[in-house]
């Protein structure tokens, strides 16, 4: 009986899907094989199955998301191909397979928004998608289905809905160094009633975030809740060095009190922001505009909200003669925040409530080793 019950433990071992990313390795549909059927929500409140797109001579079917800088790279080369073959009877359809459970916040330093299905429709929308785009990273049984191994990853298939090729768009995420153009040129055959040259290619981009990865973003957030947080006086001096910004990094000043509600509302966005783009040329500075005697308040704050950035507390009560040694600008209204860059220049500036999805675009846009302008 015990050597029965190994046999059977070995062969569902074998025969269970295996993942990407320290849970295993994916099987990716093979060439050849008929397109599995879905039934996924689209961004623009619609339900899509294969049967929309029956007319299309070629289909090509895209696993990408929105967090990953290298399928945010392909956006508009996908927008491209939907123009470019709209009336050759060509048809794509982005399906996003991660679950936005599974995505730690640093690996959201290259993005504005994360893999929620929410954050899809905000990005298909400020993108102006012309394709449909699908969440299925709720279940995540169409992505097991195809098997993507990154995001973007291809499958293109004939009009008998059959795999004709695999892999990458082209052979570059940045344009100007592509030199084979493998997703055209595999509609191209296609269309032309011709063989595909070259069937599967390896993709490249960021990996599937598989649902079994929500036990290492646990352990992450446990981490970061752990980190010390520690607030400092901040004499005039102080507050013309942090305006000044010599850190050699993007430079986020926030101005807060304990009894100023806004700020208190926005503090946890703030410290989100920190977490997601620390780890790049960034830094976030708060700064609490109670009195030097109301640490111990201030402390407390921070440490329920697990700041741990570098802060600072006006160390004077002549709070004029502080706010004047940062901005003489200043209105004096709270909460005020200031994105201040590598060289000084004031990139952002706004004397009430920050809207977080500006923010982090102009972040993003601004931190100078950005691989894409």
């Amino acid at each position: 009986m015990k050597r029965r019950h190994f046999f059977i433990l070995v062969a569902m071992l074998i025969s269970r899907p295996l993942f990407g990313d320290g849970i295993g390795a994916m099987q990716t549909l093979n060439i050849g094989a008929t397109a599995p059927d879905f039934d996924l929500p689209g961004v623009d409140g619609r339900n899509y199955s294969l049967h929309d797109f029956a007319r299309a001579k070629v289909l090509v079917v895209v696993f990408t998301c929105t967090h990953c800088p290298t399928a945010q790279a392909y956006q508009e080369r996908f927008k491209k191909l939907v123009i470019d073959y709209r009336d050759r009877g060509v048809a794509l359809v982005a399906i996003s397979p991660n679950d936005p459970r599974s995505v730690r916040l640093d690996e959201l330093g290259y993005t504005d928004l994360g893999d929620s299905f929410e954050e899809m429709k905000i990005r298909a929308r400020h993108s102006q998608f012309n394709f449909p785009y699908l969440f299925d990273g709720e279940k995540e049984e169409v992505s097991r289905a195809y098997g993507p191994t990154a995001t973007p990853h291809l499958f293109i298939f004939d009009a008998q809905r059959k795999l004709r090729f695999v892999g990458r768009f082209d052979d570059s995420e940045r344009e100007e160094f592509v030199k084979t153009h493998d997703a055209r040129d595999a509609i191209d055959a296609l269309l032309a009633g011709r063989e595909v040259k070259t069937r599967q290619t390896k993709a490249f981009g960021c990996s599937i975030k598989w649902a079994g990865k929500q036990e290492e973003v646990k352990k992450y957030m446990a981490k970061l809740a752990a980190e010390p947080v520690t607030v400092e006086l901040a004499n005039s001096e102080d507050l013309k060095n942090l305006r000044r910004n010599n850190s050699g990094k993007l430079r986020l000043v926030n101005f807060w009190a304990t009894w100023c509600g806004p700020c208190i509302t926005e503090f946890p966005e703030l410290v989100t922001i920190n977490r997601m783009y620390r780890h790049r040329a960034f830094e976030i500075v708060t700064v609490a505009a109670n009195f030097p005697d109301e640490r111990k308040e201030v402390l407390a704050f921070l440490e329920k909200n697990q700041a741990s950035t570098r802060n600072l507390l006006f160390g004077d009560t002549d709070k004029y003669k502080l706010m004047e040694a940062f901005d003489p600008g200043w209105n004096d209204a709270l909460p005020y925040t200031m994105l201040i860059s590598q060289t000084g220049e004031v990139l952002y500036k706004v004397q009430a409530s920050v809207d977080p999805l500006e923010l982090k675009r102009m972040i993003v846009k601004s931190l100078k080793e950005d691989r894409f302008k």
